[in-house]
């Protein structure tokens, strides 16, 4: 496949790549200025940057990247045993060197609303100016069928979806469901199977958090991990239409994707 034919394929379907371009090179090597490989999320290649040690510490330093959301310039002598002031020595005997442009091409992060009601419509407009990819999950097909804006739309049960999609690492989970079972239902299932999203907020009431803890603890125990867990969802901003509540979960996830402390959140004491 063309390497940029892989590039939108991956993007469509919300998977991060990194492009790395040879940008500058001297002395001898396998690799030529302008050459180019794309690494995806999956660890897929396409394209090469002249094989051997330089390609392998190449994508390996694309997983670190990815991770953090990072593009950087980095520079390799091919010849071992020798050292030269900002440049990473590799087991090569070419004697060159070579500077790589890692660039990051992907989303800011990945976002699961459960619920396509109301908030989940307008949470959906506002993320949307921004680079997340959206995922919209509910059982009610009248109401899925008219949602807009998400990169996908899902009309499954939404624990089912847990289950045959699961949630990425590192990602955003919003619960607000049509049902305080349901919502009960989605965040016990991340629990259950020990998925590592970075955010879960829950809409919900003060009298329903507690019910929510209660059944929580019953459950998993008292040392339930609830760290990630913001609930009330958003930030004590005021408001309570739609729109209203929707600004003050997005504003919730910077804080969160930023680690900006100080902010002041509906989140309970637990």
């Amino acid at each position: 496949m063309d390497i940029y034919d892989a590039l939108l394929k991956h993007k469509q379907n919300g998977e991060s790549c990194m492009m790395v371009t040879v940008v500058e090179k001297h002395g001898e090597g396998p690799v030529e200025v302008g050459k180019k490989m794309l690494v995806t999320e999956s660890d897929e290649a396409y394209g090469t940057v002249g094989g051997g040690a330089l390609e392998y510490a190449a994508r390996e330093l694309c997983k670190t990247l990815m991770d953090a959301h990072e593009s950087t310039l980095k520079k390799y002598l091919l010849n071992e045993g020798k050292i030269i002031e900002d440049a990473e020595t590799l087991p090569m005997a070419c004697g060159g060197t070579a500077t790589l442009f890692f660039e990051y091409i992907g989303v800011k992060g990945h976002v699961y609303i459960f619920g396509a009601g109301h908030v989940g419509q307008a949470l959906t407009n506002i993320l949307k100016t921004m680079p997340y990819h959206i995922t919209v999950i509910d059982d009610r097909p009248e109401v899925i069928q008219v949602f807009h804006g998400a990169d996908e739309t899902y009309c499954m049960a939404f624990t089912d979806y847990i289950e045959a999609h699961s949630i990425k690492q590192g990602s955003y989970v919003i619960v607000c469901t049509p049902s305080h079972k349901y919502d009960y239902n989605v965040i016990h299932k991340v629990l259950e199977l020990s998925l590592k999203p970075k955010y879960i907020g829950m809409l919900c009431s003060i009298t329903k958090l507690k019910d929510y803890l209660s059944k929580t603890i019953d459950a998993f125990g008292e040392d339930v991990d609830l760290s990630n867990f913001y609930s009330p969802i958003g930030l004590d901003t005021g408001g309570g239409s739609p729109a209203e509540i929707a600004i003050s979960i997005a504003a919730e996830m910077l804080t969160i994707e930023y680690n900006k402390h100080g902010a002041k959140h509906m989140r309970g004491k637990y």
